[in-house]
């Protein structure tokens, strides 16, 4: 009887430790751009020429590491362990290249529900408050790269047949009954539109842009690869013209608190200085005119 009992307490105890293990981890995600698609959505005119100098794909990976109330979320390249594990595998690079659209680090606190954006701007790391939202990204256009190109269609271009009126886009938000596995869980789907207002051929026309974002409760937290592409849930899917991020894999592991937690050297600033610092540059770069700021409208049918 003894021995019947403490062979359940070791099963027990062995039971309890893989749950705990299921509490943090890391998962891979792979972001693939097409830039001639990209610029067709965008409104942008390409030649046959032009086509063929892009290349078809761009991609580039990034990594979600996980504790039970933390979570970071990154750029990565392959290197060793980002966890010291070594032996290969994906590996963290702090690769901020500043200004609007490059890549950043997101640091999330789940109980109170925080989010930390990291990145640089002329040599300084600054650290900004942020939130999981459904937005634009009405930044000036400065991409580099990074995931925070998805969305918002913030800095399309006026070209030929095409003439996008100023002011951000009214984002609408249709939930759908379409649902698939990604990774083994049962994922949802949503569809995020961008709705602007433009002239095409001297006609008010209203341009849509569609986003599908697939979204899963059953690992209990907050998450989107691109934060103003978020209504619920973990995202692990976001579907674009010429731009998508899927989750690619799943390991539970244990996670340095380091690795989840932001950095303290880094320069706390808020959206309005950011957005102050950003026009400052644009004047100094092209001498164009300030970013319109009117408020968003967010239509959830």
């Amino acid at each position: 009887m003894k021995k019947i009992m403490m062979a359940f307490v070791g099963l027990f105890a062995i039971a309890l430790t893989a749950q705990a293990q299921k509490k943090s981890g890391a998962i891979q995600f792979e972001t693939t751009m097409d830039p001639a698609a990209m610029a067709s959505a965008s409104g942008v005119q390409l030649t046959e020429e032009m086509r063929a100098r892009m290349p078809k794909a761009v991609k580039s990976n990034f990594e979600l590491l996980f504790t039970a109330t933390n979570a970071s979320y990154m750029p990565v390249e392959e290197t060793e362990d980002s966890n010291g594990g070594g032996g290969g595998g994906m590996g963290r690079m702090m690769m901020r290249f500043g200004g609007a659209g490059g890549a950043r680090e997101y640091y999330y606190s789940f109980a109170d529900q925080k989010l930390v954006e990291v990145f640089d701007v002329s040599d300084t790391t600054y650290a900004m408050q942020s939130k999981l939202t459904v937005a634009p990204n009405i930044q000036p256009n400065f991409n580099m790269g990074g995931n925070n190109r998805q969305g918002g269609n913030a800095a399309q271009a006026n070209t030929g047949a095409v003439q996008f009126l100023p002011g951000p886009p009214t984002m609408e938000v249709v939930k759908t009954d379409e649902t698939k596995k990604i990774l083994g869980f049962n994922c949802n789907k949503v569809i995020i539109k961008s709705i602007r207002k433009a002239k095409v051929l001297d006609m008010d026309k209203d341009i849509v842009d569609e986003t599908a974002v697939w979204y899963t409760n059953d690992l209990g937290f907050s998450f989107s690869p691109n934060p103003n592409l978020w209504t619920e849930g973990t995202v692990l899917a976001i579907e674009n013209k010429g731009n998508s991020t899927i989750a690619k894999s799943i390991e539970y592991r244990g996670v340095s608190a380091k690795d989840v937690t932001a950095p303290k050297k880094a320069l706390p600033i808020t959206a309005d200085q950011y957005k102050t610092k950003m026009e400052a540059m644009m004047k100094r770069f092209s001498g164009g005119g300030r970013q319109g700021g009117a408020p968003v409208r967010v239509n959830i049918n």
